[in-house]
């Protein structure tokens, strides 16, 4: 393996103020120093509203709040070609909730990471045991610095041992000295001097050593308290410096005024080497015991200085075998007593300097960097066999090529002999929102679905009953099909929006090709042919997709229907026009920002390229779902359908969640569609491993579906999957189903072979050639099976809760 070269350390640093930044900028500068050969850089976050004069060791910075920077990032690290990326985390310093706007950057990345956790929370809510989850999974290595972290990361987030390295904090490489000389100079002289630093905040338990002064001062009259720290920033910006006010009430109480100092700095590494040096006893007082490091209490320790303190995890190791002295929690009297010990007796305060001294020398920079060195070339290795391991993944392979069997209990008792419900709680159908048109039609096309060789169709009394409530739909008053109706079977409007206009013609244009029926047949492509002229004024995208969706199938059965022939080259000009006004070589889509259902869009000019043989709709198509994949797929292989959570935002990569089944069944679709049109058995690769999305291959690791009823959850959450399972999902499900069924039946349906290099999969075909090679061309139904979701703004909100 070649040496490492390039290591990136991602966290705070200095001069802003915090233990990260103060532990990412001496963990580089160790890094830097350890190989003459290496190029290491820090990647600095940045807290809102907040700007910093940062070294040149920062070569970037990413604002904490927003996620085009942490992708950003992530395409920077990529293209400098870093060997390693070096984490370091801590819930506070990323955006979103709990920290959750850093795994836009993790899932982008290309190279190893290894992660230094700096908590490790033995009660997590869920949200922040969910994206701590996603950060281990995205680690090869994952640091701590205490062997408490190991235990926790072992018991509470079942992480393997063999992925977990204990590197205890760096220390300074300082001489052992006796604090006269930095007594004299810091103006401390003939004073016994009792020290902490840090940033000030009411979890330091300051005010627990302010209330032990007057205990000390009556066996050691020349004790002084040095309180060495500037207030937090983040306490400053909301109290102002009320705290630091208040403990300076404390004192004034007390009467301690003249041994208790406040040196209200953040001082630079020298200065605080030299204040550490003059004192006598290091305390720190914390009231946490959930504290897995203390960059203070290392400091301290390396460089020999009797340490009282309270059990805090790190305390508790880091001190034991008599390395130091621990008392309870908020005691007050305890903490005295300790330090009035050590400070009358010469002896033993010298005896354990030299245990500290003494015990600390594995910690220094020098060491720790070559850890971390020797940690960096392991994650190297194991994330070389894991891209190795994963490369060829069989995705569905528990339920074998086909998937899981084709249940449809769980759909049947979704409906009523009105139609589909749109929700459910849990499992039970939500009669209080209803039903629609959008998921009838989808119902209407999982039936022709159905009917391919080798399934079992629904029966004849249900595939009527989808057919009925879409025939319902249609308000021949207003030329569109209504959408929303009540449970009692009163529409709620008079016309539903483009998007369930478009959705319905495409489950009437499969319906006259595909249904088992010749008198539903008939029907359906009737209504088709009555129902298509309004589509010629839709001005959405995705109204325009379905439509072409269902022109593919309709026009196959009525080819001579020379105004639908029209509306399909008109609808797919216009997906054409909306790509050149919006398309730049970074932003390959048809829109400013991505939606619901966006894989509709390419497949629909795939089908519509096809069928009317032209080269550019199909180019288009392809180049779009190119591009779309790899806005949903992770750096670990995975799909990751966009996010609701981004829908309105406007060229920005889209957010992680809410996820939904809908995204995945379009993706399904399209990519089998591209692989129609190119031949290029990457798209059915890529069509296996989304369906794997619904049997747990996702962020979460949760299986949305219950193979043996059919249901399907709502969809994933940051946290959790949304338990209610309602009439879309068990629907999309369905259908992103029966296409897979179909994949492994047979094969799907052969594409004329003038049609196999219509792709620029092929470099040596050109655009100009490309016109001659598809005339002859006949196209083949594209047999396209799946279902689309509403905009939000046109469906009844989903169950809030679980």
């Amino acid at each position: 393996m070649t040496p490492l070269r390039r290591i990136a350390v991602i966290g705070n640093s200095l001069p802003r103020r915090c233990g990260i930044a103060t532990f990412t900028t001496d963990l580089h500068r160790a890094i830097s120093n350890s190989r003459p050969s290496l190029q290491a850089c820090i990647v600095a976050m940045t807290d809102h509203n907040q700007s910093y004069d940062y070294p040149a060791s920062v070569t970037l910075q990413i604002k904490d709040d927003t996620i085009a920077e942490y992708v950003r990032a992530a395409a920077f690290l990529n293209a400098g070609r870093f060997d390693i990326v070096c984490l370091q985390h801590e819930f506070g310093i990323f955006g979103g909730e709990a920290g959750a706007h850093i795994l836009e950057l993790l899932s982008r990345l290309t190279m190893p990471v290894v992660t230094t956790l700096h908590t490790v929370l033995a009660k997590p809510t869920a949200i922040q045991r969910a994206v701590m989850e996603r950060i281990v999974e995205a680690s090869s290595k994952v640091v701590v610095m205490a062997n408490k972290g190991r235990e926790l990361l072992h018991s509470v987030y079942r992480v393997p041992d063999d992925k977990i390295e204990v590197i205890a904090h760096g220390i300074p490489d300082f001489p052992f000295v006796a604090p006269d000389a930095a007594k004299a100079k810091l103006g401390f002289s003939g004073r016994s001097v009792i020290l902490t630093f840090g940033l000030l905040s009411p979890s330091k338990g300051i005010e627990v050593m302010i209330d032990a002064m007057p205990s000390i001062l009556k066996r050691r009259p020349d004790a002084v308290y040095v309180v060495l720290g500037a207030t937090h920033p983040n306490l400053v910006r909301d109290q102002g410096e009320a705290y630091r006010e208040s403990l300076m009430a404390r004192v004034r109480a007390l009467g301690v005024e003249d041994h208790v100092v406040f040196l209200d700095q953040f001082v630079d590494q020298d200065t605080l080497l030299e204040f550490i040096s003059m004192c006598d006893v290091y305390v720190t007082p914390y009231l946490n015991e959930a504290q897995m490091t203390s960059g203070t209490l290392a400091y301290s320790f390396g460089l020999g200085k009797p340490v009282v303190s309270t059990p805090y995890w790190h305390a508790r190791e880091l001190l034991a075998d008599g390395r130091g002295v621990l008392v309870p929690f908020g005691d007050a009297a305890g903490i005295g007593n300790e330090i009035a010990q050590l400070l009358t007796d010469d002896p033993r305060r010298q005896a354990m300097r030299e245990r500290a001294y003494l015990a600390s020398r594995s910690m220094t920079w020098e060491r720790t960097a070559e850890r971390y060195m020797t940690a960096f070339g392991n994650a190297r290795q194991g994330h070389r066999l894991r891209v190795i391991a994963r490369a060829e993944p069989d995705a569905i392979a528990p339920h074998g090529p086909a998937g899981p069997d084709m249940q449809l209990g769980h759909f049947l008792s979704m409906c009523d002999d009105t139609g589909l419900f749109q929700h459910a709680v849990h499992s039970v159908p939500d009669r209080s929102h209803g039903y629609c048109v959008d998921d009838n039609a989808r119902a209407l096309l999982l039936a022709c679905a159905l009917n391919e060789p080798g399934e079992h169709p629904l029966s004849e009394i249900q595939t009527t009953r989808f057919a009925a409530f879409v025939q319902h739909a249609w308000n021949p008053d207003t030329r569109r099909f209504r959408n929303f109706m009540g449970f009692n079977r009163t529409w709620l409007e008079d016309k539903g929006s483009e998007d369930s206009h478009g959705r319905t013609l495409w489950a009437l244009g499969e319906c006259a090709r595909k249904d088992a029926s010749p008198s539903r047949r008939r029907w359906a492509a009737a209504l088709f042919a009555e129902a298509l002229a309004a589509a010629a004024t839709f001005r959405s995208p995705r109204a325009a997709a379905f439509t072409l969706l269902g022109l593919d199938a309709y026009c196959a059965v009525a080819p001579d229907d020379r105004p639908a022939r029209k509306i399909r080259h008109s609808l797919a000009d216009r997906l054409m026009s909306g790509l050149a006004s919006v398309e730049t070589p970074d932003w390959r889509w048809f829109e400013q920002g991505l939606a619901y259902d966006n894989a509709r869009l390419p497949q629909g000019l795939i089908v519509t390229g096809l069928a009317t043989q032209t080269p550019a709709y199909v180019d288009a198509g392809l180049r779009t779902l190119r591009w779309l994949m790899t806005q949903q797929t992770t750096s670990t292989g995975h799909f990751r359908p966009v996010g609701t959570a981004g829908f309105g935002e406007l060229r920005t990569p889209p957010r992680a969640f809410d996820q939904q089944p809908v995204e995945a069944t379009a993706t399904i679709a399209a990519c089998l569609t591209a692989w129609r049109a190119d031949n290029n058995a990457e798209w059915k690769t890529i069509a296996t491993r989304v369906f794997s999305w619904f049997l747990g291959n996702n962020d979460l690791s949760v299986a949305l579906v219950d193979p043996e009823t059919g249901s399907c959850r709502d969809g994933l959450h940051p946290d959790r999957a949304n338990e209610n399972c309602g009439g879309e999902s068990v629907v999309c499900y369905l259908l992103g189903l029966a296409e897979i069924r179909q994949l492994a039946r047979v094969n799907l349906l052969p594409t004329h072979p003038m049609a196999l290099r219509l792709s620029g999969f092929d470099p040596m075909l050109t655009p100009a050639n490309r016109g001659s090679l598809v005339a002859s061309h006949l196209s083949e139904p594209a047999g396209a099976l799946s279902a689309s979701r509403p905009h939000a703004r046109d469906r009844a909100p989903v169950q809030a809760s679980d």
